[in-house]
Formats: C-alpha cells, sequence, structure tokens
C-alpha cells in the first residue's frame, strides 16, 4: 500500500524535480510516511493538517489502524520520533515508501540497493526486475565494472511491490502465531517471553549478563 502516493494526492506531500526525476521533499512537505513493512510513522509538520492527513489515509485499503497519541500509548509506542500517527497494516498487507506518480520520474535510487535515501525500507530490493529480460546481463555488467574497479550501478531493483509476498511488522491476532525463540538450551524453556526479554535471556544463555 502507497501511503505517500495517498497524500501526495491530497496535495500534502511535496516533491522536488531534478534530471527528470522526483525526489521527496519532507522540509516542504505538510506529511509525509516512513515506512517499514507493516508499520508506517506519518510525520505532520502543522497540527492543523492532522485531520487533512488522516483524512488522506482513510481511503487507502490495508491499513488496519491508525494511531494517534491514545493509539501510540496504548502500543507502548508513544516515542517523540514515532511520528504524529502510526499506520498499522491490516493482515496481509504492508507499506512501500513509493511516492512517485509516474514510474517515469521515479528517483535513480529507486532501482538500487540504497538503505540510506530511501524515505522507508524497501523490500522489493531483495529481487531483481522480472519484468526486464536482460536484468541478470545487467547485473553481470555492473558486477564486472566493479571487478574491473570502474565505477557501476547496479539497477536492477524492479519498480512494482508485487514480487513481496510475505512481511512482518503488526502484531499476530493471536499468540500461538507469534514468532518462536529455538535454543538447545534447557534453561531457555521459560515459557511465553515479552520481545523486550529476548536480549536478556541470549545475554545469559551466552554468559555475558555478568551474573
Amino acid at each position: 500500500m502507497h501511503l505517500n502516493r495517498a497524500l501526495r494526492e491530497a496535495g500534502l506531500l511535496e516533491v522536488h524535480t531534478q534530471d527528470g526525476m522526483e525526489y521527496l521533499d519532507p522540509m516542504a512537505s505538510r506529511a509525509f510516511a516512513v515506512a517499514d513493512h507493516q508499520i508506517a510513522h506519518v510525520y505532520v509538520r502543522r497540527p492543523e493538517d492532522l485531520e487533512a492527513t488522516r483524512a488522506a489515509l482513510a481511503g487507502v485499503e490495508g491499513i488496519g489502524e491508525l494511531l494517534d497519541d491514545e493509539g501510540k500509548k496504548a502500543h507502548g509506542i508513544d516515542h517523540a520520533r514515532a511520528g504524529e500517527l502510526v499506520a498499522v497494516a491490516a493482515p496481509g498487507h504492508w507499506f512501500t515508501y513509493y511516492y512517485w506518480l509516474d514510474e517515469a520520474r521515479a528517483p535513480d535510487f529507486a532501482q538500487l540497493v540504497e538503505i540510506h535515501r530511501k524515505p522507508g525500507y524497501d523490500p522489493v530490493e531483495l529481487f531483481m526486475d522480472p519484468e526486464d529480460p536482460y536484468v541478470r546481463l545487467k547485473a553481470a555488467g555492473a558486477l564486472a565494472r566493479k571487478k574491473l574497479g570502474m565505477r557501476y550501478r547496479m539497477a536492477v531493483v524492479p519498480l512494482d511491490a508485487a514480487p513481496v509476498q510475505g512481511s512482518h511488522g503488526r502484531l499476530p491476532d493471536s499468540e500461538d502465531e507469534g514468532p518462536v525463540l529455538l535454543s538447545s538450551d534447557p534453561a531457555a524453556a521459560t515459557g511465553r517471553l515479552a520481545a523486550t526479554d529476548v536480549k536478556p535471556l541470549l545475554l545469559r544463555l551466552a554468559g555475558l549478563d555478568g551474573a
């Protein structure tokens, strides 16, 4: 689901254009989302834009919850940097960072593995573009340039999020569907664990807890 596209269509997200490519302009935007799989932090510049942002996202299919201040407190994520709203995906859905409305104007980093320039995590980086019949040849050519010490761009990531068939981030509907911790040490058999208890347990099992 493309939250930033919805915000842009509502006139809340702004871009600037360079060499025909569009780049998110967070300083000029009234609202934008930073997505991470099934969670997205939505930053709203001014309090008076909060309702417009909420309205723009209300029509986006795949949003299970849109947490405001009270919702964030209830989930224990009411951090100052969490964003004015936090979107939680419905089961079977996840959020992209995409903000462009025309693929021809996608930024140069969109088809790269580029974790620092994308405004959100991009699981599509795990795939090569299935629509490009020459994608493996392009990858081989880029790798050859790298080995020769030449400049190269491994621009093989698709602009379509369809290849991603699984995700994570939202809490499971049942505890029985949650993650499982496996250990060969019987001392780890402590029953159900809170996520915040995993690190201390691992440190204890590794003998690094100072005990």
